[in-house]
């Protein structure tokens, strides 16, 4: 055991964002392969739940669904037998702001519908419904520190149960005027599937030192990692709380044997200091239309 730093090795990526359609297309983005074109974010109809659950699926539900579900399909793991972190600066917007309006209004008489989509785990019920997961589920929430406390937690899990884990960081944008004082932009997901041990599907180790990862100082910026980075990109994807681990799967990308220090954001002054390694050879899928 390394008495320095704790490890995991990230299996699987998945994301969903404005103009990013899953891992093999953000990227190729990354990378500069592709060209970076702004757009909003594609939803994928949540096709895995139930017809019932389907009806009531918030922009929320169905971009954590299709995050997780890409990360698990890339790293070989069924989604079913891992737990799962979901993490969340707040959750679903858009019924915020109905619930708001009608409260509002004077009339209290709230849909179950409306009411359980209101709730922190909602996405994490909607995971286990349409996966059929019932390993320990984790959902947490800390502002824009969400994605930097759920990465904490699911590597510090992955290395104590010696055990896979699913990490998974959603929000949606809310409509004005609440979008005044919370302006996302957009809906967006980012999910990472993290071993404790090495397999045939390892794009990247994460190292964390054991006494002193978190520290204060400034997050490590998109354009730091790349060496420069498409400034629509950074434009469309700033402000969104899951795209702050950006920066940290796009180190992932880098040649082997060229680890970046990367300081993911964390409730400030404070930031989550990781190493993070690629793997030689580690295969990313090629985007479809490429």
């Amino acid at each position: 055991m390394n008495t320095e730093y704790l490890s995991v090795w990230v299996e699987g990526v998945g994301i969903v964002a404005p103009g990013l359609n899953g891992w093999p297309h953000a990227a190729a983005v990354l990378k500069d392969e592709q060209a970076y074109v702004a757009a909003p974010t594609v939803l994928p109809a949540p096709e895995v739940l139930p017809a019932a659950e389907r009806r009531r699926a918030s922009r929320i539900v169905k971009a954590t669904l299709a995050a997780g579900l890409q990360a698990c399909q890339m790293a070989g793991r069924d989604p079913a037998s891992l737990p799962n972190v979901f993490a969340a600066s707040g959750g679903d917007g858009h019924n915020g702001h109905t619930l708001c309006e009608q409260l509002a209004s004077g009339d209290g008489q709230i849909s179950p519908t409306r009411f359980h989509n209101s709730v922190h785990n909602a996405a994490s019920g909607y995971w286990s419904i349409a996966t059929g997961a019932t390993p320990a589920a984790q959902v947490l929430g800390a502002y824009d520190a969400s994605f930097g406390a759920g990465l904490l937690e699911a590597m510090v899990q992955a290395h104590t149960a010696q055990a896979p884990i699913l990490l998974v960081a959603g929000d949606s944008e809310y409509p004005p005027p609440l979008h005044a004082k919370r302006p996302i932009a957009d809906t967006s997901a980012l999910a990472l599937v993290l071993s404790p041990t090495r397999g045939p599907h390892a794009l990247a180790e994460l190292r964390m030192p054991r006494r002193g990862a978190l520290r204060d100082g400034d997050s490590t910026a998109l354009a730091a990692v790349l060496n420069g980075a498409n400034p629509a990109l950074v434009a469309a994807t700033a402000g969104m709380p899951p795209l702050l681990g950006l920066p940290l799967v796009a180190a992932m990308l880098r040649p082997a044997g060229q680890p970046a220090e990367v300081n993911v954001e964390y409730l400030p002054p404070q930031v989550l200091q990781l190493t993070v390694v690629p793997v030689a050879g580690a295969v990313h899928p090629v985007p479809a239309n490429a």
